[in-house]
């Protein structure tokens, strides 16, 4: 380990779930832990925390009048994945010699030294998109092989809690950010996958090069596993010596997964390597349906069989799987037409790949786009949309890139007055008032942006013209509305399920 633990000073940047879970395995290593966090100021801290001899600090204790100076006394700092690359007292610390570690490569080496029994498997999933549900599905997978696997990482539990987890679990499915894996430059996986590459988190990265490059580093391992279908991916290096394998929804090469007359294919693993493959599940099967996940389905797979699961146990473990909640899940349905909530559809390549499941769509999207651009979503879409519901903060913004790329798609933008009332106005018409008969302002907006995305759908319907779906995928952050785009999707499902039973009674 290049850091011996034991006796070690260490600096804990961030004293939230990530740091709790930090200080106590760094405690049960033996190490003298002082907790950073702007939760500090004024003397604040914790009694727990001071009868255990745990220091906290404020970050302007590092701070005087020429700048940040470095926190002298600490053999390592370990930071929660939100601290930025350029933080300038992490600078400082790095070209002073102190190393800085995220809270994913100090779980890499406590697990390397056998802190916590032999060294587990690690299978790594990242990507812009799909992150969740593909880890959520090889979990399943490594259960129905009857091996003992845990989901953690950016999944919600921490990879340092998963490793003091009982019982043991000797295969940890990884789900991992771009900021984690930045700050976890060491991480060698049994497997690891880049599912897609698509601009984010760039004000953080400084760079769409810098975001890929952190994406890339899952691709170091023994198997390096890459979406071909994405622009991005394929182009990412593979370590040195790593074993390279691509899936895709088309027919698969040698030395790939892909789709076969309805069949989840392996070419790349075990008996069917090559020639015409290994069955390994029917797309119908696979849940949520649609482009995106049989594709997350394929990258759950290459995983699993590179840990060496039989192709029984993929076909078993996605039977079981069941995707977790505002990911594709149909709300209700009316006349055919299903309300499906893809809130965590939260930037223009997410949302892209929700409607891409659909031949006819009325979409909602909008909310806190960060800068980026969903000209091309509405391009590569245009056929595909039946109207288009624009709510939240760049709801303009969607409406103007409809105006110019698509302007034959129907578009009303649903927001609140001055006055609280919630108005609706289509491209280029008159603003309307709607009496609100919910409660939040934001929830007013989601009622009614439902209603009005029904409206669309039947004025399509009267024209002769199917549709599918009223989709909620937002291709956007939540926050200029909701607390979370959970809490966005409960919106929708409310509204919707409401709609629904309304229409119904009559």
């Amino acid at each position: 380990m290049p850091v011996a633990l034991e006796g070690a000073r260490v600096l804990v940047a961030g004293a939230r779930a990530t740091g709790m879970a930090v200080l106590e395995l760094l405690t049960e290593c033996g190490s003298t832990v002082t907790l950073l966090d702007t939760k500090f100021i004024g003397g604040a801290t914790d009694s727990n925390l001071e009868a255990r001899g745990v220091d906290t600090v404020d970050p302007s204790a590092f701070t005087g009048p020429e700048g940040v100076r470095v926190p002298s006394g600490f053999d390592l700092i370990v930071v929660s994945p939100g601290f930025r690359p350029d933080d300038e007292l992490l600078v400082a610390a790095a070209a002073a010699g102190i190393p800085v570690w995220g809270d994913v490569e100090l779980a890499w080496h406590v697990d390397r030294a056998g802190r916590y029994g032999p060294p587990r498997e690690w299978l790594v999933i990242t990507g812009t998109n799909g992150k969740t549900t593909t880890t959520a599905m090889v979990e399943a997978i490594v259960d129905a092989a009857g091996l003992s696997g845990l989901a953690c990482g950016n999944i919600g539990l921490t990879v340092v809690d998963a490793l003091r987890a009982e019982p043991r679990a000797d295969v940890l499915c990884v789900e991992m950010s771009s900021f984690q894996l930045h700050w976890a430059p060491s991480v060698r996986p049994l497997a690891g996958v880049v599912l897609n590459v698509a601009p984010d988190h760039l004000d953080w990265h400084g760079s769409f090069e810098a975001y890929a490059a952190a994406k890339q580093q899952v691709l170091r391992g023994e198997v390096a596993v890459v979406g071909l279908d994405d622009a991005v991916a394929p182009t990412l290096p593979a370590g040195d010596g790593s074993r390279r394998v691509g899936f895709t929804l088309a027919e698969p090469r040698d030395g790939e997964l892909g789709v076969v007359d309805g069949f989840l294919v392996d070419r790349a693993f075990g008996a069917g390597a090559s020639g015409t493959g290994e069955e390994l599940a029917r797309v119908a099967d696979v849940r949520p349906p649609g482009p995106s996940g049989v594709s997350d389905a394929l990258a759950a797979a290459a995983l699993t069989r590179a840990a060496g699961v039989s192709a029984n146990a993929v076909e078993r473990g996605l039977a079981a799987f069941s995707p977790a909640a505002h990911r594709g899940e149909t709300i209700a349905a009316i006349d055919g037409v299903a309300f499906v909530d893809d809130s965590k559809a939260t930037n223009p390549h997410a949302a892209d790949a929700a409607v891409a499941g659909f031949a006819r769509v009325v979409l909602i999207a909008g909310g806190l786009l960060k800068g980026a651009s969903v000209d091309e979503l509405i391009v590569r879409n245009a056929s595909r949309l039946a109207g288009v519901v624009a709510i939240g903060a760049d709801r303009g913004i969607v409406d103007e890139a409809i105006t110019r790329h698509a302007p034959e798609v129907p578009t009303v933008t649903v927001f609140t007055g001055d006055d609280g009332s919630v108005m609706t106005q289509r491209t280029g018409g008159e603003v309307s008032a709607i009496t609100a008969t919910v409660g939040t302002a934001a929830d007013a907006v989601m009622a009614q942006a439902v209603t009005t995305a029904w409206q669309l759908a039947e004025d399509e319907r009267g024209n002769g013209r199917g549709v599918d779906a009223v989709l909620l995928a937002p291709a956007a952050a939540s926050l200029d509305m909701f607390a979370s785009y959970g809490a966005r999707g409960d919106s929708f499902a409310v509204a919707a399920a409401t709609l629904a039973d309304t229409l119904q009674a009559r």
